[in-house]
């Protein structure tokens, strides 16, 4: 087999799209994509350049002069800004804010889309996110669904020391007018409150691994 795989991974805030992505990555080799990292990128971006969040046609104007570069970093596809030095920068309270702001303006969406797909030129990947089975990758055969009770999920963010209101968040992702979050046709929904992440790991890779066998023979 030649040719470039993409692993789509979707689902709702604290389902374990992150850890998930970053296991079935390793184990197959693949790159590893955090679109919610490119997200955070661009409100970092708009609050350093006093661009008002908020205001979606300033946000969508951004996006047009913005110049950032796409470049491998480890094993991970990642957007690169020459003037953010500390990762960290994106995980402050305020650039994620920020982030739930600009995601939902359609231009970045748009913008961020084609961004996406460009990842591919690196090679094969797993791609986490909320609408890339739908909406950057949707002819991918490797689709995955993740979710969990809505009390699982507050747990496991509490945990992680985040208090977010994920009901506030599905609603939000659901109900955007671009590419809102949605199970893919074709998508293997996977319940991750009573698994650990090593079973669901090994639920995704025994079901890539199971597609890919027949193209490993062509």
């Amino acid at each position: 087999m030649d040719r470039r795989v993409v692993i789509a991974i979707d689902g709702t805030a604290a389902s374990g799209k992150s850890t998930n992505a970053r296991i079935v990555a390793e184990a197959l080799g693949f790159l590893h994509v955090d679109t919610g990292a490119m997200y955070r990128t661009l409100a970092w971006h708009c609050i350093h350049r006093k661009i008002n969040v908020k205001n979606a046609s300033s946000v969508a104007r951004s996006c047009t002069h913005w110049k950032p570069k796409l470049e491998v970093v480890g094993n991970q596809v990642r957007l690169i800004v020459r003037d953010l030095i500390d990762d960290q920068a994106l995980r402050t309270p305020e650039v994620s804010a920020g982030s739930s702001l600009v995601a939902v303006v359609p231009a970045v969406r748009r913008w961020m889309r084609r961004k996406q797909q460009e990842c591919a030129q690196f090679g094969s990947l797993v791609m986490e996110g909320r609408d890339i089975g739908t909406n950057v990758f949707p002819e991918t055969d490797f689709k995955y669904y993740l979710d969990a009770s809505l009390e699982e999920r507050a747990k496991r963010r509490g945990a992680g020391g985040v208090a977010d209101n994920l009901a506030v968040r599905d609603r939000q992702d659901s109900q955007r007018a671009a590419a809102p979050l949605m199970l893919g046709l074709g998508a293997k929904c996977i319940n991750t409150s009573g698994l650990t992440v090593q079973q669901t790991s090994q639920i995704i890779l025994d079901d890539i691994r199971a597609k890919l066998e027949p193209l490993s023979k062509n």
